[in-house]
Formats: C-alpha cells, sequence, structure tokens
C-alpha cells in the first residue's frame, strides 16, 4: 500500500512540474523581450510604382530570426522583400527599422499578413499586417474624393429648399405627413448607428473583435450628415403643426409600418441588453429600418402628387439636389470600381448601389410630375386641397 501511495505522488509531482515547465515555455515564448510592427498598415500604390513601408523591430533578440510575408491575392503587387532576416540584438531598446517596397502590378485590394519565427519557434504576426490599395490613376483618386464632397454638399442642404418653400408659403399642404414620418425614423436609426460606431469604445471594440482587420466604416462626415438630416427633418416637421396643413394626417399605413419598425427595436435592445447578442447587431437592425425606409418613404409622395395631380406644396429644389447626390454618388463608385478593378462593389453586393439607383428612380419620377404631367397645376391652398374635387388624400 506504501508503494502504491509513494507510486501516486510520484506520479502526482511529475504531472505538476510538466505543467509548470509548459507554462514557463509559453510565458517564455509569449512574453518576448522585443515587438514587431509596420510602420504603417494602410497603403495606396498606383499600378506600375512604388511605396515603402517599415518593419518596426524594437527591443532585445539574442538569437537571429525571419519575418515572412504573404499576400492575400497573387498577381496585384510584389513585396520586395518578401522575407526579413532579423539580426540578433544586445541593446534592450535598440530600434531597427528595415524598408520593405511594394510595387503595384494589378489594381484591386488586399491584405498582406505575416509570420515570424525566432530560432526554431514559430509565431503569427497578429498586428504585422498592411491593407493595400492597388489603383490605375491617382488623377481618379482625387476626382473622387472632389466627387465626393460635392454630392454630401448636395444631399447635406437638399432639405432647405422644402423648409424655406414651407415658410414662403406658411402652409404644407402638398407636403406628404407619411414621407416626413418615415424620414425622420430612417435618420434617426441612421444617426444611432453612426453616434454609437464612432463614439462608443464598447461598440468599437466589438466592431474590430469581429473584423480584427477592418477599418471602422463610419467615418465624421457620416456623423455630421446624419445628425443634420434628423435635425433639418424635425425642423420641418415643426412646419407642419405652426402652418396651414389642411386635413392631412399620418395614414394609418404608416403607422402601422413605424409600429412594426419600433417594435423591431425594443425587442432588438431587450436582446442586445440581456446579452443574447451584442450591441453592434443592435446597430445593425436599426440600419436595416434604415435602408427600408429609404426604399419606401417617397412611395406615398408620389402617389400623392398623382392623385392631386399637382406637385404645388413639395418643393422640386429637394429632389433636383437630392438627384445630383445620388447621381454623383453612383459616379464615385464607378470611377472607384474602374480605378481599383473592384466591380464586384458593384454588381456583386449591389445594395448600395441599388439603394442610389432607387433614389435617382424616384427623383426622376418627381420631375417627370412636376415639368411634364402637372406643370401648368397651381392655384391657393384652398384649390389645391380641393383640386379634383376632393381633400388631400390622408392615405396614400
Amino acid at each position: 500500500m506504501r508503494k502504491l501511495m509513494d507510486s501516486h505522488s510520484l506520479i502526482h509531482f511529475i504531472a505538476i512540474t510538466a505543467v509548470l515547465f509548459l507554462s514557463g515555455q509559453t510565458i517564455a515564448q509569449t512574453d518576448q523581450p522585443f515587438t514587431l510592427s509596420v510602420s504603417s498598415q494602410d497603403i495606396t500604390v498606383l499600378v506600375g510604382e512604388n511605396e515603402e513601408f517599415n518593419l518596426v523591430f524594437r527591443g532585445f533578440l539574442n538569437e537571429s530570426g525571419k519575418v515572412y510575408f504573404y499576400e492575400q491575392h497573387d498577381g496585384l503587387i510584389n513585396v520586395i522583400p518578401n522575407v526579413v532576416d532579423l539580426q540578433p540584438s544586445t541593446q534592450s531598446n535598440a530600434e531597427v527599422l528595415y524598408p520593405i517596397r511594394v510595387e503595384g502590378v494589378h489594381p484591386g485590394h488586399l491584405e498582406v499578413t505575416s509570420n515570424y519565427t525566432i530560432g526554431s519557434r514559430n509565431f503569427h504576426g497578429e498586428n504585422m499586417f498592411i491593407r493595400i490599395t492597388v489603383a490605375i490613376s491617382d488623377a481618379i483618386i482625387y476626382i473622387s474624393i472632389v466627387v465626393g464632397w460635392i454630392y454630401f454638399v448636395a444631399w447635406s442642404i437638399s432639405f432647405y429648399p422644402q423648409i424655406y418653400y414651407n415658410f414662403q408659403r406658411k402652409s404644407v399642404v402638398g407636403l406628404n405627413p407619411d414621407f416626413l414620418a418615415l424620414n425622420i425614423v430612417g435618420f434617426v436609426m441612421y444617426s444611432v448607428f453612426n453616434c454609437a460606431l464612432f463614439w462608443s469604445p464598447g461598440i468599437e471594440a466589438e466592431y474590430f473583435e469581429r473584423f480584427p482587420r477592418g477599418l471602422n466604416p463610419v467615418l465624421v462626415n457620416d456623423v455630421v450628415f446624419s445628425l443634420h438630416a434628423a435635425f433639418a427633418t424635425a425642423i420641418t416637421i415643426a412646419q407642419c403643426f405652426i402652418y396651414e396643413r389642411g386635413d392631412q394626417r399620418v395614414s394609418m399605413i404608416a403607422r402601422g409600418i413605424l409600429g412594426i419598425f419600433l417594435v423591431v427595436v425594443i425587442v432588438c435592445a431587450i436582446l442586445a441588453g440581456t446579452n443574447v447578442f451584442h450591441w453592434l447587431d443592435f446597430l445593425y437592425a436599426c440600419s436595416y429600418i434604415k435602408l427600408t425606409i429609404t426604399l419606401i418613404k417617397y412611395v406615398p409622395q408620389a402617389l400623392m402628387n398623382y392623385r392631386r395631380k399637382s406637385t404645388v406644396g413639395w418643393s422640386i429644389g429637394n429632389i433636383l439636389l437630392d438627384f445630383t447626390g445620388g447621381i454623383l454618388s453612383m459616379l464615385q463608385m464607378m470611377l472607384n470600381a474602374y480605378n481599383y478593378d473592384d466591380w464586384d462593389s458593384i454588381f456583386g453586393d449591389p445594395t448600395k448601389f441599388g439603394l442610389g439607383l432607387f433614389s435617382v428612380a424616384f427623383d426622376i419620377v418627381f420631375i417627370i410630375q412636376h415639368y411634364v404631367l402637372y406643370r401648368h397645376k397651381s392655384g391657393s391652398t384652398k384649390n389645391l386641397t380641393e383640386s379634383s374635387g376632393e381633400n388631400v388624400p390622408e392615405k396614400y
């Protein structure tokens, strides 16, 4: 019995020793006395030209090593060199820069990742990756930027012709309240998505945990535009309570749609609050509501114009600016698709392009209604509300 107990003790001792040894070995491998990083994680290079970044070594290294760079897609770039020899360093605070050249071969997008070896040990370079964009023309890049700012301005000021028109007429008769109700909810959802992802460290951490090599998709201009759009729409809604509106009311159909959206938001918020899914998923639900509203929000106004046989009360300035912004937005997508040989961004995932095209199609409908079908229709507010012998419809 004593021998059996001694055997068990010996086995127990060996097991503990092995665990401690392996733990110590893991610590020795993970707690390196040096760091490896890259000087830039986003590079744009033109076809036939070169750009450089540095592999940065900091710390102490008592044996040689190698860093290997791997291209996500072959044939787009050449990484020179794609293997870097790390030399031993006896200084604890040494910093060594290894220049790496990237040669553009074919337009496109890709990532360059890396692994490295120290002696006989292998490591994965978690943070040593580079997002590379290969472009055909530098001029197209700048043209795309200018086009982007123009449509940003066009969309931003597109709210004010309607506000001024309402002020000038002291009436909102002819402006469909369903459109306003859907629009304010859409822009509030868009603002929630943008503000949370832009300003909340927790939400941003969730995003990068899900997309570790991605970029935050929300920029400051997205935040400014969404908040400004919600503000301008709120002003227009306030005008509905100040100026003459006839018997126009939000229809039961619109109220039902908004009620469904409210239920979705509440349910998703509860699920996120109880950790059933992440708050990032809640924000995506908000963005899907915004996309849905973009598809349907113009329908009430178009039907209202058709039934009244008039566009009086509905500002054509708003439509012309929205049309300009939509056309330029699609132009920018086409320019980028050509410059980066990224036609899949349009035809492979047509959501963004399709939404822009859908909005432009409605703008064309409104332009035809205003300048062709009902261009001679004008008159007083009373005439407008009694056109065709009917009141302005509450429902569409």
